[in-house]
């Protein structure tokens, strides 16, 4: 009866440590996938990717059948490393310091992104959810950001996140190294003027 009961106890933990195995693996390879995609565009082969990564071409095919479905996942976890950020930036810094802090991670998500550009205006149907996807972490994640410097009376009233998003993603330009640091200092300029038209409100 022991044994039985040590066997039972083990099942679940070894379960536990396949799982984490598989969560590792596909952390491993969707970011290996990304830095491929970068360098290489999304029609890089999936062999450099699965060697990247640290895995066989048949574990990557077993999380991924289609490069699509990589892509989409690459492009989610992306999303959602950007969203993640705005919690703790806030819970580090005061408002509008995590604001503009925040604006600039979201440059560098427009900059990884262009790798995937590619495919993702290619018309497959299979990234068509993915611009509602974009709307649903990262608008709130900037509202929060906006409402919270607003309310510190750190920077102006009524500025409009898809407004602001939209304004950055036009400000990223082209996604070379030139283009980037380009965009830094003009998202920087940005967020230093909802600073400044903050300051004059509250002065006033």
């Amino acid at each position: 009866m022991a044994r039985e009961t040590e066997t039972k106890d083990a099942e679940p933990a070894a379960g536990k440590r396949v799982r984490a195995d598989a969560q590792r693996n596909m952390d491993g390879l969707l970011k290996a996938a990304m830095e491929v995609f970068a360098v290489s565009g999304v029609d890089a082969p999936v062999r450099e990717i699965a060697s990247k990564a640290g895995v066989g071409v048949g574990t990557l095919y077993r999380h991924f059948p289609q490069r699509s479905d990589l892509i989409v996942a690459v492009f989610r976890r992306e999303i959602d490393a950007c969203a993640d950020a705005a919690e703790a930036l806030a819970a580090e810094y005061p408002p509008a310091e995590a604001l503009a802090r925040w604006m600039q991670r979201f440059v560098d998500f427009i900059s990884a992104k262009r790798g995937l550009s590619s495919a993702l205006h290619s018309g497959d149907p299979a990234y068509e959810p993915l611009p509602a996807y974009f709307d649903q972490r990262l608008r709130p994640a900037l509202e929060n950001l906006l409402q919270a410097a607003e309310e510190a009376g750190e920077i102006r009233s009524g500025v409009d996140p898809t407004d602001l998003l939209h304004a950055v993603a036009r400000l990223s330009g082209t996604g070379d190294a030139t283009g980037k640091d380009h965009a830094r200092r003009m998202v920087a300029l940005l967020v230093d003027g909802l600073r400044y038209r903050g300051d004059n409100e509250t002065a006033g």
